[in-house]
C-alpha cells in the first residue's frame, strides 16, 4: 500500500483538564444506510447498545495551529487533544500532480515527511450533474476544480471547528451540513455519499473516545476516591478496577492519537477528504495487542461487575447514581466496557460502506481491501478468546449457585485455573414412584473436565438461580457410559389452563451413565429432548472422559512397577492339567535385608509363607497358611507372624540360610518364639515406635470383652538379669511395655502414635497410654460429647457410627483425619472435631488404607483411591482386579506393595500379580543457567 509507513511516535499537546461534551442519544444513521427512516435506528447487530447522541460542549479550538515542535515533543495526556483550524495558501491550492507536501496527519503518525504519497493516488471525483456555477469541460483540470471548492468552504470552517470539538449542533453534524449546496451538486452523488461515510468515520472515533474518557470520570475516578470507600479493602479494590477495567487506559492513549491524526486530516483536506486508510492501518497495528488482551478478557470484566453488583449494597447504590450522571444518558456500565468489543467491527462496517462507494480507479479501491482484511482477521482471531472466556464465565456462574448437602465436602477444585465447563444442558428423568401422574422432572446436568454434576435447579428471588446436588458429583475416572440407542419414550406433557382434558405426549431419548464401583445404587437414566442432542451428549462425554484419561495417565502421583507376575498363582478356567500345585492369593507382603545387604522378600499366601530374592525363585519355607499379618522387625533381626490365634517369631537371619539352603529348615524351630496365643486368640497385632521405643501390640480375644497387651522389643543382653515371674514369660526377646487393657468390642485395626496406641473398634478409636501406672484412661475418638447441643456434630455422629473405622492419618501438628471405609472427617488433637463437623465422602468402600504423606491412599478389591489428606480432594484413581494392600512399610524409603491379577491365564492358573508404588515428582523447567550461550544451530530442524 502507498501509504504504509512504520509505526509513528505520537505525544499529544497537555490540557489541563478532560473536555465536559455530552454524547448525543443515538448514533444518527449513516447517509448511505438505504430505508434510514430514524436516526434511533441501529449501524448493526454489532452495536448490542447504541452510543448516545453528543450535546453542544465547551471544548475551545486555538486560532492558530500547532508548531511541529509542538506535535511531536509534547507530554502525552489523557485528555482529547484540542483540535486546531488552520488554511493556508498553500492548503487551499490543489494537489500537485508532480510533488505532495506532507500533511500534519501524516507527521503525527510517522514523525517524518512522505512526499508523493497522495500525489501518485490523486483522484477526480466523478462530476456527472455540475452545478451551474462550475464549468464541467473536460479540459478542467482536477486542480481548478479542488481550489474553487477550498475557497467557496472556507465559510464552513467555523462549522468544521465546532464538529471537532463538540460545539456544533446535533441536526448539524453531517457532511452535507458543513458543505455548500453547489459544492455537493459539484461532485455528484456518488463521491458525496463517499464523503458522509469518511465523515462518519471521524465523528464515531470522537464520540467512541468522549465514551472512553466518561468510564475514566464517571467510574473509576470516583470509585477510587470514594469515602466511606465502596468496595474495601484497597487490595479487594484494586483487584476489581484491575479485572473489570481491564487496559482501558491504553487503548483510550491510542485513540486519543488516532483521532487527533484523523482530526488533522479532515482539516487539511475537508471537503474533499482523499483517504484515511493510511492511519487507521497505522493506528491498529499500535493498538493490536492491547485491544486483543481486552476483547478476550471482557467476559471476565462484566461477569466480576455483576457479582459485585449482586453482593455489594454499596456497589449497587453507586452504579445507579453513575446512571442517573447527564454525561452516561442513561447508560449502564456495561455498555461502556462493551464499547472496545464493539468498536472495531463498527470501523470495520463503516469501510465495508466506504469501498462500496468508493470508484474503481480511485487510491483507496486497492487499499480499503488491504485494511478490510487486517481487521477481518483480527476479529476472527479473538473468538475462540472470547468463547474461553465466556465458558469460565458461566462456569464460576455454575459454581457459585451450586447448593451442597450440609456436612459434606465435596472438593471439585473448582477454582483451579485449569478447571473448565465443558457442557451443559437440560435433561430429564423419570421417577421411581408409580404414584406419581407425572413421573418426569427436569434436571440441570453440567460437564466438568473432571466431574458430572446432575443438578435440579430452585428460582429465588431477584432472577437468582441455585442448583441442588441431587446426586454426588461423579468423578470422570468413575464416569461409565451405558446405552446410548435405546428406543425414545413418550413424556406426558401438563394440560394447558382451561383445557384440562387434552393431554399431549413428546417424544425424549434415553441414555445411561453410572458410577463404576456403585454400578447398581448410581445408575442414572437419562432423557434428551432430540436424538441431535443425545448425540452431543454421547460425543462430548466419550471425548472428556478421553481427555481426563490422557491427563491423569501424564499426571500420576503413584505408578506401579511390577516385582513379580507369574509366580503366585490362583486356580483358573484352564488350570488342573498342570502338576504345580498353585499358591493361592497372596494376602500379606514384607521385605527384609539380610547380613550381606541381601533383599528378600517374603510374602504370605492361601498356602503357605514363600521368601526368596527379587527375580529368583520363591520358596516356600513356612507352612502357615493365610496368614493374617507379617511384620519384620529389621532392626531386631526378628520376624513376627499372626496365624491361627497365635503370634511368633522367627530369627531373620536363619531364615535367610534356610532360603539360601545354608540350614536346613529344622534350623527355624530353634529360633522359634511364641509371643501370644496361650491364653486366648490373637484378633489383631501392630508393631511401631512409641516414645522412642520398639513396641508390639496385641489384642486378645476374653469371654465378655477384648484384652489389649504391649511388648517392648529388645536385645538379649538388654534384659539383664531377669526375676523369677520375667522367666516364666514364653519369650526371651520380649518384656512387657506398660499395663494392659480391656476394650467391650472387638478392635479392627491397632496403630501406634507417637506417645499413645490407637486402637479402632466399632463405637470409634480407642486411644490410651500403656504407661499410665494409675487408672488407665481410655479417649474414643471423634468426641461426639457436644453433639446434643450441635445438630452439625450430631448429623457428623450418624454418618461414623454407620461406619467402620480403619484408623488415624496425621494432617498437620494440630490435626488429625479419622479413616473409615466409606468416608473421612477432621478432629483435632484432642479428638473433637474440626471444620465444622465436615466430612469427606469416599468414591469406593476400602478395607485399608495407606498414608503416604501428603496423600492417603485407600483399597478396595477394584480400585485404589488417592486423595490430598488436607483437602480430601481426589488425585487418582488406579484401577485393577482383585486389589490387595500385601505391605505397609513404617519408613519412607521403603515402597508400599500391592497385588492384582496378574496378565498371565495358562495351565498354572491366574498369575497374581505383584507391584510396587513409586511415588512420583513434579517436573520442573529446568532454568539456564545466567550467561549460558544456546548454540546457534538450536534450531536449525525447525527453519527458525
Amino acid at each position: 500500500m502507498q501509504n504504509h509507513r512504520a509505526h509513528p511516535s505520537v505525544t499529544i499537546p497537555q490540557r489541563s483538564r478532560s473536555p465536559a461534551f455530552h454524547p448525543p442519544e443515538v448514533y444518527a444513521p449513516y447517509p448511505f444506510e438505504v430505508g434510514s427512516q430514524s436516526s434511533d435506528n441501529l449501524l448493526s447487530a454489532w452495536d448490542a447498545t447504541p452510543t448516545a447522541r453528543r450535546p453542544p460542549t465547551t471544548l475551545e479550538v486555538p486560532d492558530r495551529p500547532l508548531s511541529r515542535a509542538r506535535s511531536t515533543l509534547a507530554t502525552p495526556t489523557i485528555s482529547p487533544p484540542q483540535p486546531e483550524i488552520h488554511r493556508s495558501v498553500s492548503q487551499r491550492l490543489t494537489i500537485h500532480s508532480n510533488r505532495h507536501r506532507s500533511s500534519k496527519s501524516e507527521t503525527l503518525l510517522t514523525g517524518r515527511s512522505l512526499e508523493d504519497d497522495y500525489v501518485a493516488r490523486s483522484y477526480t471525483p466523478a462530476t456527472p450533474s455540475p452545478a451551474p456555477s462550475f464549468d464541467s469541460s473536460p479540459s478542467r483540470s482536477t486542480d481548478e476544480l479542488t481550489r474553487e471548492l477550498s475557497n467557496m468552504t472556507l465559510q464552513s470552517e467555523e462549522g468544521l471547528k465546532r464538529f471537532q470539538n463538540g460545539s456544533l449542533d446535533e441536526k448539524d453534524e453531517a457532511w452535507h451540513s458543513l458543505v455548500p449546496l453547489e459544492a455537493r451538486e459539484a461532485l455528484g452523488k456518488r463521491e458525496v455519499e463517499r464523503q458522509s461515510v469518511l465523515f462518519e468515520v471521524f465523528k464515531s472515533e470522537r464520540d467512541y473516545v468522549y465514551d472512553l474518557h466518561v468510564i475514566r470520570e464517571v467510574f473509576v475516578e470516583p470509585l477510587k476516591s470514594a469515602s466511606p470507600p465502596i468496595i474495601s479493602p484497597g487490595e479487594r479494590l484494586q483487584t476489581f478496577l484491575s479485572t473489570v477495567f481491564w487496559n482501558l487506559e491504553q487503548i483510550t492513549a491510542h485513540h486519543e492519537r488516532l483521532m487527533e491524526a484523523l482530526f488533522v486530516r479532515q482539516r487539511e483536506q475537508h471537503p474533499l477528504v482523499q483517504s484515511v486508510c493510511d492511519i487507521i492501518l497505522e493506528s491498529f497495528f499500535q493498538f493490536k495487542l492491547d485491544y486483543e488482551s481486552y476483547i478476550e478478557h471482557y467476559p471476565l470484566a462484566e461477569q466480576r461487575h455483576r457479582t459485585e453488583l449482586n453482593h455489594n449494597k454499596a456497589y449497587q447504590d453507586f452504579v445507579q447514581r453513575c446512571s442517573r450522571d447527564p454525561r452516561t444518558k442513561k447508560r449502564d456500565l456495561v455498555t461502556f466496557l462493551s464499547r472496545p468489543v464493539t468498536r472495531l467491527p463498527r470501523v470495520n462496517l463503516i469501510l465495508e460502506h466506504l469501498q462500496k462507494r468508493t470508484e474503481s480507479d480511485h487510491p483507496d479501491a486497492q487499499d480499503l481491501p488491504v485494511v478490510l482484511g487486517v481487521l477481518n482477521d483480527f476479529l476472527k482471531s479473538t473468538q475462540p478468546g472470547i468463547a474461553a472466556a465466556e465458558s469460565k464465565v458461566k462456569f464460576w456462574n455454575l459454581c457459585d449457585s451450586l447448593a451442597f448437602n450440609k456436612g459434606e465436602i465435596i472438593e471439585l477444585a473448582l477454582y483451579n485455573d485449569t478447571r473448565s465447563l465443558v457442557y451443559a444442558g437440560t435433561l430429564a428423568r423419570r421417577s421411581k414412584s408409580e404414584m406419581d401422574w407425572n413421573p418426569w422432572y427436569d434436571l440441570h446436568v453440567a460437564l466438568l473436565d473432571n466431574f458430572l454434576l446432575i443438578t435440579k435447579e430452585e428460582k429465588l428471588p431477584g432472577d437468582t438461580i441455585r442448583r441442588l446436588v441431587v446426586s454426588r458429583p461423579i468423578p470422570l475416572a468413575y464416569l461409565r457410559l451405558g446405552s446410548f440407542d435405546g428406543p425414545p419414550e413418550n413424556r406426558k406433557e401438563r394440560p394447558e389452563e382451561g383445557n384440562f382434558l387434552r393431554v399431549s405426549y413428546r417424544a425424549m431419548y434415553p441414555f445411561t451413565v453410572y458410577h463404576a464401583f456403585e454400578k447398581a445404587t448410581r445408575r442414572y437414566t437419562l432423557y434428551a429432548s432430540t436424538e441431535a442432542a443425545r448425540t452431543k451428549w454421547c460425543d462430548v462425554l466419550v471425548h472428556t472422559k478421553a481427555v481426563e484419561d490422557a491427563r491423569r495417565e501424564g499426571n500420576r502421583f503413584f505408578v506401579s512397577q511390577v516385582v513379580d507376575d507369574g509366580t503366585f498363582r490362583v486356580p483358573g478356567p484352564r488350570s488342573g492339567r498342570s502338576r504345580k500345585h498353585p499358591s493361592g492369593r497372596v494376602v500379606h507382603a514384607a521385605s527384609f535385608i539380610a547380613s550381606g545387604g541381601k533383599k528378600f522378600l517374603v510374602f504370605g499366601c492361601a498356602s503357605g509363607i514363600f521368601i526368596g530374592r527379587r527375580g529368583e525363585t520363591f520358596r516356600k519355607i513356612l507352612s502357615y497358611e493365610n496368614a493374617k499379618n507379617i511384620i519384620v522387625l529389621q532392626d531386631f533381626n526378628k520376624i513376627l507372624i499372626h496365624h491361627d490365634g497365635y503370634l511368633l517369631s522367627y530369627s531373620l537371619e536363619v531364615l535367610a540360610r534356610v532360603v539360601q539352603y545354608q540350614s536346613p529348615a529344622v534350623a527355624l524351630d530353634a529360633s522359634l518364639e511364641t509371643i501370644a496365643g496361650q491364653d486366648g486368640a490373637v484378633i489383631c497385632c501392630h508393631a511401631g515406635k512409641v516414645k522412642d521405643r520398639t513396641i508390639v501390640v496385641y489384642a486378645v480375644k476374653a469371654f465378655l470383652h477384648t484384652n489389649v497387651f504391649t511388648l517392648e522389643v529388645c536385645r538379649p543382653n538388654d534384659l539383664g538379669a531377669r526375676s523369677p515371674w520375667t522367666l516364666q514369660l514364653p519369650t526371651l526377646s520380649f518384656r512387657p511395655y506398660g499395663e494392659s487393657f480391656y476394650l467391650p468390642q472387638d478392635p479392627y485395626s491397632i496403630m501406634t502414635l507417637t506417645k499413645t496406641i490407637a486402637v479402632a473398634t466399632e463405637r470409634g478409636i480407642a486411644v490410651a497410654d500403656p504407661q499410665n501406672t494409675g487408672k488407665t484412661v481410655i479417649s474414643i475418638i471423634p468426641d461426639f460429647s457436644g453433639a446434643p447441643s450441635n445438630s452439625t456434630m450430631g448429623d457428623l455422629k450418624v454418618h461414623c457410627e454407620a461406619a467402620r473405622p480403619l484408623g488415624l492419618v496425621p494432617c498437620d501438628s494440630s490435626e488429625l483425619m479419622v479413616i473409615y471405609d466409606t468416608m473421612g472427617c477432621y478432629v483435632t488433637k484432642h479428638g473433637r472435631p474440626s471444620r465444622d463437623s465436615s466430612f469427606v465422602r469416599w468414591e469406593i468402600k476400602a478395607d485399608s488404607f495407606l498414608h503416604r504423606a501428603p496423600h492417603v491412599l485407600l483399597f478396595c478389591s477394584e480400585f485404589i483411591e488417592v486423595r490430598d489428606v488436607q483437602s480430601g480432594r481426589l488425585d487418582q484413581v488406579i484401577e485393577g482386579t482383585d486389589i490387595r494392600l500385601l505391605y505397609t512399610p513404617n519408613v519412607r524409603s521403603a515402597l508400599p506393595l500391592v497385588a492384582w491379577r496378574g496378565a498371565k491365564d495358562d495351565e498354572d492358573g491366574l498369575s497374581e500379580q505383584i507391584v510396587e508404588l513409586i511415588d512420583t515428582a513434579v517436573i520442573t523447567p529446568v532454568t539456564p543457567v545466567s550467561g549460558t550461550i544456546v548454540p546457534l544451530d538450536v534450531w536449525d530442524e525447525w527453519d527458525m
